[in-house]
């Protein structure tokens, strides 16, 4: 006799369970459905009450709970690094502390509840850092060797030396100028030390510029004469004399070097004139959150799903203590 027992059967008695249970997920879904419209329908005086509630404190948090990212860049001259950092780090913590003398000092009335963080980071750039400046293109190398080179970039040692800084601060409505921008910047360059350093230091650039100048008027002096003895000499004896006497080639140099350094030495009197220079303003950045703006919609859901939420548990309850009370009798 065959011992073989025909699997045809059991294959579409599990074809018909499975139906079974996928209609059965189907029609549990359709059930949580009507009765999340009749929860609804039973309590819509609930649900329009919070949806209204909701909408009305939304457009309230959103017309006046609004941030915006300002962002001032500036150059400190004089070796005034720290100070910067210093100095706008005791603000950011005075604001914390909430110390409001400290902060009518610096901003005034007008603007001393608008600032709600501020921060100081530097721009970086490697290759202003390194230009003209080899200890520095070695200082990177050296530190490079014992790290990533994008932490030696962002390491304070390093980032502190770049040329450009961003303070970077948070307000909680549109800021101006005149109300935030010049008293914060007049008040980091309120230091009897750097103010001393700043009247010194641009009379000294200012000395270099003039000086620089005279030399270059006396090199050109110096070439022009050898031109004219050029052309009125034909003897080439007497041009190569000349040309081995006075160093021709490093007069030259010399001219070329001193006129590159006079292009940067005029671009370094502009912002010589403080010693925190303002270099751009980017003000009232609205600033971009997920619920900055939108409170009007999101309280209304927040509203309903609290109330689910708590109808829920409601109903949880008086079924654990229908059950605990049908087991104590």
């Amino acid at each position: 006799m065959s011992t073989k027992v025909p699997q045809n059967s059991d294959q579409e008695i599990d074809i018909f369970q499975f139906s079974r249970s996928i209609g059965s997920f189907f029609d549990r879904i359709n059930r949580s459905i009507f009765k999340a419209i009749q929860f609804f329908i039973r309590n819509w005086i609930v649900v329009l009450v919070l949806v209204v509630l909701g909408v009305i404190l939304g457009f309230y948090l959103d017309s006046n709970k609004k941030s915006y990212n300002n962002q001032i860049v500036v150059t400190p001259n004089f070796e005034s690094v720290d100070y910067l950092y210093a100095k706008v780090d005791l603000i950011q913590s005075k604001i914390a502390a909430g110390d409001i003398d400290f902060l009518n000092h610096v901003f005034g009335t007008s603007g001393r509840n608008l600032i709600k963080k501020i921060e100081v980071k530097p721009v970086p750039d490697v290759y202003k850092f390194i230009e003209d400046k080899e200890q520095n293109f070695e200082l990177i190398k050296l530190m490079a060797e014992v790290g990533e080179v994008k932490k030696v970039l962002e390491d304070n040692v390093t980032s502190k030396n770049y040329t450009y800084h961003t303070i970077s601060f948070v307000s909680n409505g549109v800021v101006s100028e005149k109300d935030v921008v010049e008293p914060l910047l007049k008040y980091l360059n309120n230091s009897a030390y750097f103010n001393s350093i700043q009247k010194i230091g641009y009379k000294n650039l200012q000395r270099e510029i003039a000086q620089n100048d005279t030399i270059i008027a006396q090199i050109d002096q110096v070439l022009n004469g050898l031109s004219s003895t050029a052309k009125n000499n034909s003897k080439n004896e007497k041009l190569v004399y000349y040309s081995e006497n006075l160093q021709l080639n490093d007069i030259i140099k010399t001219k070329q070097k001193l006129v590159t350094e006079q292009g940067k030495n005029r671009f370094r009197l502009i912002s010589f004139d403080k010693t925190i220079k303002e270099i751009n303003a980017t003000l009232n950045i609205n600033e971009s959150k997920t619920v900055n703006g939108h409170f009007k919609i999101w309280l209304p859901i927040f509203f309903l799903f609290l109330f689910v939420l708590v109808s829920l548990f409601r109903k949880f309850y008086r079924k654990q203590l229908a059950i605990s009370n049908a087991n104590q009798h």
